[in-house]
């Protein structure tokens, strides 16, 4: 109780500095659901929770809407929600006010270390069983487009089995984001306390750029207070106790 009332008298004295915005309710979409940085059912995740603070640190309160990634755009266009967390690759610039980023997906290959697999180039992918995400052949066509023809490719929208297929070895090769993998590996071992995820490589093979994760807000006064919430969270630490609630830390 003490750290919550600490938080919430941090976020009313923000409130109160000089050239933010009056306080609103921001209506704003997020995808439908990825763990742990969208948790529907628990109106949270990391995604969720630091882009509610970080405006609650203006005074403004967060009411997220929850919708298929691919019409986020089409429901900033219509009204329908005054921000939205990205823009799914169209360009909004016209359109709207680009904020910071609140989380970067930072995707991987994972393969078991007792493997010794290789991932440098592409063609070190060929002959191998890969799981991936939904869309991943779309977003690294150099890397998996040739592949995704091939029975021994597979994308799921649902990640949460990736630690155990790849601990299996059902698969040679699994693609996720760092955060994502941490947190199924975390849900797994709290459901079976005897799992026990063997050593796996990291293989990374692409740089996260932060434009592909930008929020984009109507208001620009809005987008400015987000963005000043979102440093202090980071300056304040709160920003890593955020993450680290969500993976077990």
């Amino acid at each position: 109780m003490k750290t919550s009332w600490r938080w919430r008298l941090l976020a009313w004295c923000a409130a109160l500095v000089g050239g933010a915005a009056p306080a609103a309710t921001l209506r704003m979409g997020f995808g439908d659901n990825l763990p742990p940085y969208i948790l529907v059912e628990q109106d949270g995740g990391i995604e969720v929770e630091v882009v509610r603070e970080a405006l609650a640190l203006r005074g403004h309160t967060l009411r997220a809407e929850y919708l298929p990634m691919g019409r986020l755009p089409l429901a900033y266009r219509t009204g329908r929600v005054d921000a939205i967390m990205m823009d799914v690759g169209e360009d909004m610039a016209g359109r709207g006010h680009y904020g910071e980023p609140p989380v970067l997906y930072d995707n991987v290959f994972y393969t078991l270390r007792a493997r010794r697999l290789r991932i440098e180039r592409p063609e070190q992918l060929r002959g191998r069983s890969i799981m991936a995400f939904v869309g991943a052949a779309r977003r690294y066509p150099d890397w998996l487009g040739a592949l995704s023809r091939s029975p021994d490719y597979v994308e799921r929208n649902n990640q949460a089995a990736q630690p155990l297929l790849l601990a299996l070895g059902r698969y040679d090769v699994v693609l996720s984001d760092r955060t994502i993998f941490q947190y199924h590996v975390w849900q797994r071992r709290k459901l079976d306390p005897a799992f026990a995820m063997p050593a796996v490589d990291e293989h990374p093979f692409t740089r996260a750029d932060p434009r592909d994760y930008r929020p984009v807000f109507r208001d620009a006064q809005l987008r400015d207070d987000f963005d000043a919430g979102l440093a202090q969270l980071r300056r304040s630490g709160r920003y890593r106790a955020i993450y680290a609630k969500y993976l077990g830390g």
